[in-house]
């Protein structure tokens, strides 16, 4: 009789894209493995570290010339083999509660016309930010690999061709964005590049001001002490120097 039963657990794809990853990528497929059933990186060809460790943890690695955020995922997605997408980036960790409430669902609740988002709490300078507007920071990050294309080419994001409905999981995505402030500058000034520029200094100045109260003083960025400080004063520069 053991065997009349069978299990409804589904399966789920972990996808990540790297390049010169080999400081975090390690921590983040060890989580993934633990709740998904395979592991596909797909590499701009790193000239690190980061093919041989993820050769050491056994996951699909394919490289693959940089084609833009959206492109580059999305040609991820079309090499997992599953049903279900969990997507993470390489500097992404699952926290403990989330990973035991992904086990939970992939038993319950995966199912036709649902996506699941997830907090995303992020690290700054050593320091986790739950104020200026850095969390909750939800992320829609599983979901059916059908129907489904990332957009975008800065901040890209999910598009559904059919109407979903989105289910909000417990746990944190444990996100090590931010090293150093020199870390932070040079973020603001890769992906200004691929921003549209302001029509002229005083728009860009204006919306400098307006991000800094916004994000210091309405978001409560104060009490993140100094590095709240440095957070706010930097994002608010970065609509200044595109």
């Amino acid at each position: 009789m053991s065997g009349f039963f069978m299990s409804t657990t589904q399966k789920i794809s972990g996808v990540v894209i790297t390049f010169n990853e080999e400081k975090r990528i390690k921590s983040c497929i060890k989580s993934l493995k633990k709740v998904v059933d395979e592991v596909i990186v797909i590499d701009s060809f790193s000239s690190d570290n980061t093919k041989s460790i993820c050769k050491d943890l056994n996951v699909t690695f394919i490289e693959k010339e940089w084609m833009g955020f959206s492109k580059t995922k999305n040609f991820a997605n079309s090499k997992a083999n599953y049903e279900y997408i969990l997507s993470l980036d390489a500097d992404e960790v699952l926290s403990e509660e989330l990973i035991q409430n992904i086990q939970k669902l992939k038993k319950t609740d995966l199912k036709p016309g649902k996506i699941y988002s997830f907090n995303r709490l992020n690290n700054y300078c050593g320091q986790w930010i739950k104020y200026a507007g850095w969390y909750p920071d939800k992320k829609v990050r599983l979901f059916e690999a059908k129907n489904t294309t990332w957009i975008g080419d800065v901040h890209e994001k999910l598009a559904f061709q059919n109407n979903v409905k989105t289910v909000h999981v417990s746990g944190d995505i444990l996100h090590y964005s931010i090293e150093n402030k020199k870390d932070h500058i040079a973020r603001i000034h890769k992906y200004n590049k691929l921003a549209n520029p302001y029509p002229n200094k005083l728009v860009a100045y204006l919306a400098a001001a307006s991000t800094f109260i916004k994000l210091y003083l309405i978001k409560c960025g104060f009490l993140e002490g100094k590095l709240g400080f440095q957070l706010c004063m930097i994002s608010s520069k970065a609509k200044i120097w595109r």
